[in-house]
């Protein structure tokens, strides 16, 4: 029989893709990963590693045995869940990791309403885009991701999670300019930075406007896209969540109906039955409503 923990390690290299960011995870030093590795490749009697450039790769039965570990994870993790399941009280930590607007609109309300119905439960966040969550979701360095995804441009989305809905975000032209998008071409824009989903969507929007965007500014930050928008510096496509809590400063535009973001909770196959996911999600639903009618009337007032 195979030894589990060593499973887990070349689990882990699959996801981190080297010995020393596995040492670095696990608390090792990069020989005691090398040495258990080893010591698996004697129990399996086949070859795991072959060197790749600098690196090392899995072999085809490296991959295979991965493939049983991360089956063999999520049936603990339902045994885990069925546990939790039968005890009267829900308590434990999650790990959350989310991008900035759904951290500002949902994250201090989610915590009231665990504070009020779960007492015994403890969220952890960390700030953290789509690209950078999603691989940790994997890794088992978080318990739950909001992430959010664009029409036409769906991120891979691996078979090993699983996703629930939170909310379809319109996304409106924010400009000091004309509001006819064509118009716009040769004015500055900030946008996301590059290899982002957003940063992607708003670049194909412009396009299929007619123009290459000037894209002048760059940032993760919506609240500096907002400002520079106010100043008059630049245009951009701002998120109906970043107005959760104050008027937006310039007009906005709704020009088509595909221009949105989904906002999506992430978790790990299996794992949106356990009582703790379970209360995290209830959590997050409850403050996407009350975010949502925030929302509603900040752009009421915007209108009237």
């Amino acid at each position: 029989m195979y030894n589990l923990r060593r499973l887990e390690i070349l689990r882990e290299l699959r996801h981190r893709g080297t010995l020393a960011a596995v040492a670095a995870a696990l608390s090792y030093s990069p020989s005691a990963v090398s040495q258990q590795l080893s010591q698996l490749e004697r129990e399996v009697g086949a070859p795991l590693l072959e060197p790749h450039g600098r690196r090392v790769r899995l072999t085809p039965q490296a991959e295979i045995l991965v493939a049983h570990t991360e089956a063999v994870l999520r049936r603990l993790d339902r045994a885990a869940a069925d546990i939790a399941a039968s005890l009267a009280e829900v308590t434990g930590t999650l790990r959350v990791a989310g991008f900035q607007t759904a951290a500002l609109a949902l994250l201090p309300s989610a915590l009231s309403w665990l504070r009020e119905t779960h007492p015994g439960v403890r969220l952890t966040f960390t700030q953290a885009e789509p690209d950078t969550a999603l691989p940790a979701l994997l890794a088992r360095d978080c318990d739950l991701v909001v992430d959010e995804v664009f029409p036409g441009r769906p991120q891979a989305r691996a078979a090993e999670v699983e996703h629930r809905p939170l909310w379809r975000d319109p996304m409106r032209l924010a400009t000091r300019g004309p509001a006819d998008l064509a118009a716009l071409a040769g004015r500055p824009w900030v946008m996301e930075p590059v290899g982002t989903p957003a940063r992607e969507w708003t670049t194909a929007v412009c396009r299929e406007a007619g123009f290459e965007p000037d894209v002048v500014f760059e940032s993760a930050d919506m609240l500096v896209h907002a400002e520079l928008v106010a100043a008059g510096h630049a245009a951009a496509f701002l998120p109906d969540l970043l107005w959760y809590d104050r008027r937006p400063p310039v007009a906005l535009r709704h020009l088509a109906a595909d221009h949105y973001r989904d906002v999506l909770v992430t978790v790990r196959s299996g794992a949106a039955e356990h009582p703790l996911v379970r209360a995290v999600l209830t959590a997050l639903s409850a403050a996407a409503d009350t975010a949502r009618g925030k929302v509603r009337r900040r752009l009421a007032e915007q209108y009237n």
